[in-house]
Parts: C-alpha cells; structure tokens; sequence
C-alpha cells in the first residue's frame, strides 16, 4: 500500500472512532465496540464481543494465527467527558481535520493507537496466516481504563494473551519500561452539626480538617524525596475538599480526597501503611475522629530496561522518526501493569501522539505521527512474530 492510501486510510478510521462517543463515566463503549467488530469482519478477521466484565460494555479480542511468539496490540477505546463544550474550538466528536491534525476527543487518547493496532493487525493476517510471519497476534479494544476498570486484565484473562505486550498510549513513539502507580485515598474528618448562630454548639469539621491537611503537606514533602531514575518523584497532592451542607450550619464533615503518585519501587500495601499512621497520629494529637478509603488504584509496572523488546521498539521508532533511544518511563499510568503484574508478559507502553494533549480541550493527532507509529509498529511486528527477538 502506498504511504499516501495508507495515510488517507489511516486518517478515515482515526475520523470514524473519534466520531463514536465513549466517555467514561458512564462507560460508553458498546457502540465503538461494535463498530471495531465489524470493521475485523469486514477485513476476513474473527473478532469477539467480550462481555466480561460488564454485559452491556462489551470489548474487542481477537486472535490471528497460533505460531509462538504471540505480539499482544492493545488500546482503550473509552475516553474522559469532553466537558465544557463551549471552551472547544472544534466540535469534540465531528473529527475535523486541520493543518494535517485531527481534533477531537480521545485523538490521542487513544483512538489514533486503537486505528494503527487494527490496520496493523489486518495487514499482517496474510503474512501470518500463510506462514510467511510463523508467529501470531493479538488485538485488544479494552473497556474502562480511564477509570481503573478491569477491561484489559480481563481480556488477557480470558485467552487474548501472549509472549510480548504493547499498550498504544501516545508517548511520543518513546518506549517506556517503567509506569508510576496511582492511588486516591479519600479521607474524612468528623464533627458535630449546630446552627451557625451558635457554632459552640456544634464541631467544625472543616477546623478539624486543618491539622490533618498540614500533616499531608508534611507527607508531601516527605515522599518528593523519593525518586526512580525513568519516572522521577512520587507525590501526595491534595486535590478536592468538600465540606458543609449550607452556609448557615456548622459543617459535620469534610472530605479531602489525595492523589498518591507512587513510584516502581514502592507498593500499595506499604503506602496504605503510611496513610493509616499518619492519620492515627494526627486524630490522637489533635483529639478528632478521622477515617479513609483507598477508592482507585493503578499499580506501578516496570519490566528491565534492556529488555529485547524495548530495544526493538527504540531501534525502529529512531530509525523511522528520529525518537531518542535513551530508556524512559511514563509518568502517568496505563494498562500495561495488567500485563507485566497480572499477565507476567513483557510489555512496553508505547505509541504516537503527545500526552500533554490528552484530556484537554481541542485534544488532537498529528497524523503524520500516527502513520510514522503505524510503520513503527509494523517493522517492529514483523521482526517479532518472524522470532528475531532475544
């Protein structure tokens, strides 16, 4: 295929998937799901509805060839609430195209990595399929993993697994072995209720709440000291407070909520440790009743640096785009943990787009980065399913 009909082609399925709307919350994946089936069918390839977890989100597995080793492709295909609409200046949904870019919300996050995985995928089903490639691949659509939901754990779960994984978040085309965790915690302070004609009355909850917010700025400084050479310093942010039912009565709650950015060196058991005794400190100090809950949790995944398959993936995307091939980790977390931690497959979190575009409002693709990816992808595939890999 010429690289002008594979960019015009690449370019209409980005269009198409961005124009399905999947925000999560509430999780509407089932449409684009459907869509990504049939567009395999269409294609001469068998690929399933997975209703697992969630009946009514159904994913995308499917499977070609048998040979070893098996390259696993896997993206979400839910994307965050594109918000105020009004502050876009593109239509979040209507995929328009502008100076070689397409807007739109989840162009970068990730529908552009779902499109280079299919047309990634159906291109190589003939090699595969006649033996010219003797290994297989694997492609995941996965549900939920803007909201730390177990789409992809339970594709891999349910037998589309394999020897080497690649999650298509944008990178920039760097290869990162190493993620951060993520954990939020959501901690609340206790008081009493009382007009606020007669605050005595009552106990201020948001008072209360102020030791316990000095203690998390102390916490906060604490854990910055803590650094990985790939992924940089952990952090403990304050990030909500919500407090009082209205304004002339004395609060009798407030909820701080942290964002907790671990660390491939640190674990959830241990951090949970550290939040318990903190907060066990500060209600026997200051004499105030303090209570919290762990409500999402990404862990932090890391596989070895100079793993075979991160250095195919640094050789090919430095030869084709000129990407660095110095190792590097992601700030942020995917599901590539599911693989290295759930799966024990090595997997690298890798793929075309700038990062600081996802979420954001007018949320965009290069399209030469995505067909740049899409080359990437395709050399490092054939390299692997033909076993050249350490």
């Amino acid at each position: 295929m010429s690289h002008t009909k594979s960019t015009t082609k690449l370019s209409a399925l980005i269009s198409d998937l961005v124009q399905i709307e999947t925000e999560n919350p509430p999780g509407n994946e089932k449409e684009c799901a459907e869509y990504i089936a049939q567009w395999f069918d269409e294609h001469g390839i068998d690929a399933e509805l997975v209703e697992e977890p969630y009946p009514d989100r159904p994913q995308v597995g499917a499977r070609v060839g048998e040979g070893d080793p098996t390259l696993v492709l896997n993206g979400h295909i839910d994307v965050v609430p594109a918000g105020n609409t009004d502050e876009w200046a593109f239509d979040p949904y209507g995929a328009e195209v502008k100076d070689e870019r397409i807007y739109g919300r989840g162009s970068v996050d990730m529908k552009a990595g779902i499109a280079i995985s299919m047309l990634a995928t159906a291109e190589l089903a003939d090699e595969v399929q006649t033996d010219e490639l003797p290994g297989s691949i694997v492609f995941h659509a996965a549900i939920g993993e803007e909201t730390a939901e177990p789409g992809t754990k339970t594709l891999l779960e349910e037998g589309y697994d394999g020897d080497y994984g690649v999650v298509l978040e944008p990178t920039e085309m760097r290869t990162a072995t190493s993620e951060k965790g993520l954990a939020w915690y959501e901690i609340t302070v206790s008081g009493d209720p009382s007009h606020a004609s007669r605050p005595d009355q009552g106990t201020n909850a948001i008072q209360h709440a102020q030791p316990v917010l000095n203690a998390l700025a102390n916490y906060d400084e604490k854990v910055r000291t803590r650094e990985d050479d790939l992924v940089g310093q952990a952090y403990a942010t304050v990030t909500m407070i919500k407090a009082g039912t209205k304004e002339n009565v004395v609060p009798e709650e407030a909820t701080i909520t942290i964002d907790r950015r671990f660390l491939p060196e640190e674990n959830i058991v241990d951090i949970d440790a550290e939040i318990d005794d903190l907060l066990d400190q500060v209600a026997a100090d200051h004499d105030i009743e303090v209570s919290w809950e762990r409500t999402r949790t990404y862990e932090s995944a890391a596989i070895d640096v100079d793993s075979s398959l991160a250095e195919i993936f640094r050789h090919h995307s430095s030869e084709i785009s000129g990407v660095s091939t110095d190792p590097w980790g992601v700030t942020a977390s995917t599901d590539v943990r599911n693989f290295i931690n759930d799966a024990d497959i090595e997997a690298i979190t890798w793929g075309p787009g700038d990062l600081s575009q996802a979420h954001t409002y007018d949320e965009c693709i290069d399209l030469s980065a995505a067909s740049d990816g899409l080359n990437v992808l395709l050399n490092v595939a054939r390299e692997v399913l033909n076993n050249d890999i350490d």
